[in-house]
């Protein structure tokens, strides 16, 4: 009987980006109520729904007559008491040389100084009135507290709103960058920094690269980075929170929105890759391939994969560097079997060059 033949692959290590995948919502860099800090009836609105604010631009006019005239009275008030100190000044300063001469009592002499005291404590006073009637006067205009996007209004004018009332008048959000809320299994967090130890994958320099799948299956433009991991486990979940920053310049992402991060953690160099097409199922449903030894007889042996490549798979376990694989004729062939091997072509399948990415620009790994 002639010896079957079939096509094998030579196991190569093979330089591969180890990725974690978490799903994880889209919240605002910064997000900001505004709501007024004085009492009055609004007058203008001067912005328009939807559109970008610049922090310090004036979103809402209340009535100012009110505050106008308080201020206006707190500056009469200083005048006034920067008057009664321009008076009792010179006063206090004669008693004081006409005391040392006996032409006036001492208690004279005090009570023209306690004066000038009592007057300079009322211009104190007056200053600090006409102060916070300006900080009230200020406050009619109710300005941008941060840069953003800004909502839509609960107020109109005519509307009485009340200083530091519940209901906020509208909310920015600073929309570019824009943060994603991540959440890391605990368990998978001690598996990667297991293998991060004992050199089984290697560090990369820098922070954590992260991609993003959005709701619709497309891909967003922007690269992120991880710049928070969280310093406690949810007790509930099990998890930790993870929060990475994107660029945002054209809103594509707004807050709330269901999106997949790809984190890029480190690079196994040793990895091994195989052709979807050489691994069957035994009767227990375990991954399994053919190996050939160094005899060239074959006998099947169970494996463990641990992700789809394109049209690999990258194997956790169960096989090593060096061994021989069928790829093709795996239904021609029986344990035991001798065969004759010939290289398989794999102008079809993807290899390391293309699976590999860049690790001198990937990101530091999430255990640091």
């Amino acid at each position: 009987m002639p010896t079957t033949e079939v096509s094998v692959v030579t196991l190569k290590a093979q330089t591969f980006p180890v990725t974690v995948e978490l799903p994880g919502r889209t919240q605002a860099y910064q997000t900001s109520d505004v709501r007024p800090q004085v009492s009055g009836i609004l007058q203008k609105r001067l912005f328009t729904e939807g559109q970008n604010v610049e922090a310090g631009q004036v979103l809402y006019q209340i009535d100012p007559a009110s505050y106008q005239a308080s201020f206006d009275n707190a500056q009469a008030e200083l005048a006034q008491a920067k008057a009664a100190v321009q008076s009792a000044k010179p006063k206090a300063e004669r008693y004081q040389r006409l005391v040392k001469q006996g032409a006036v009592s001492k208690q004279d002499k005090d009570e023209a100084v306690a004066t000038l005291r009592e007057a300079e404590a009322a211009v104190v006073a007056a200053e600090a009135k006409l102060q916070s009637a300006k900080i009230n006067l200020e406050y009619a205009q109710i300005k941008a507290p941060i840069s953003g996007r800004i909502g839509k209004s609960s107020a109109t004018p005519g509307a009485l709103v009340t200083a530091d009332q519940a209901a906020a008048l509208t909310t920015i959000n600073q929309l570019d960058p824009i943060n994603v809320d991540l959440s890391f299994a605990s368990v998978d967090g001690l598996k990667l920094q297991r293998q991060l130890d004992s050199g089984k994958l290697k560090k990369t320099d820098g922070k954590v690269q992260v991609k993003l799948k959005l709701e619709d299956g497309s891909d967003y433009s922007e690269e992120g980075s991880l710049e928070f991991i969280g310093n406690a486990v949810d007790e509930t979940t099990g998890t930790v929170e993870l929060r990475a920053i994107f660029k945002n310049a054209q809103y594509r992402l707004l807050p709330g929105m269901y999106v997949n991060a790809t984190l890029y953690v480190g690079t196994d160099e040793q990895a091994i890759l195989i052709p979807q097409q050489a691994v069957t199922r035994n009767s227990k449903g375990e991954a399994t391939v053919w190996v050939v030894a160094d005899d060239n007889t074959v006998k099947q042996r169970v494996i463990t994969t641990s992700k789809a490549v394109k049209d690999q798979w990258l194997i956790s376990s169960g096989l090593n560097v060096g061994e021989r694989i069928v790829v093709e004729g795996v239904q021609k062939i029986r344990t035991g079997q001798t065969v004759k091997t010939v290289a398989f072509k794999q102008d079809d399948i993807e290899v390391a060059e293309s699976v590999s990415t860049d690790t001198t620009s990937s990101k530091d790994q999430l255990a640091n």
